[in-house]
Order: C-alpha cells, then sequence, then structure tokens
C-alpha cells in the first residue's frame, strides 16, 4: 500500500512591519562650553600664587576662587 503525501499548504507572508525612526536633529547654534560662559585670560598679569594663594587647597576651592576671580574681573562674557 502506497502512503499519500499530505497536501502541504502555503502560507501568506504577512507585510513587515515598518519601523519608525525618529529622526535626530542637531542644533545649528554652536553650544558655548561652561553653560554660555566663554572665559578669556588672554593678557592677565596675575600668577596662579595671586590666585589660589600659597598653601595647598582642595579642589573644590580652587574651582571657587577662579570662579570668584573671573567674575571680579569681568572675564566671562554670559
Amino acid at each position: 500500500m502506497a502512503v499519500k503525501k499530505k497536501a502541504t499548504v502555503k502560507r501568506k507572508t504577512t507585510a513587515k512591519r515598518k519601523t519608525t525612526k525618529k529622526k535626530v536633529t542637531k542644533s545649528k547654534t554652536k553650544k558655548l562650553p561652561f553653560g554660555g560662559y566663554a572665559i578669556n585670560f588672554a593678557g592677565r598679569q596675575e600668577t596662579v600664587e595671586q590666585v589660589f594663594g600659597n598653601k595647598p587647597i582642595a579642589p573644590s576651592e580652587m574651582t571657587k576662587r577662579i570662579w570668584k576671580f573671573v567674575k571680579s574681573n569681568s572675564l566671562a562674557n554670559s
């Protein structure tokens, strides 16, 4: 007795889902460093000791003194 083959049914292929990619837009204006501050130290005569002092200090204190110096001498353009 011969074995009958089962009829194969072709399935319809489903349409592929379209993936939407969000376009990344870059700002056309150039972003200034330091949150909008442009600092210019050109032509300054002060030494590091005059700004920081001659004793060792922590980095956080250095940052505070730099900004105090920048603001008191109007070196930042906002």
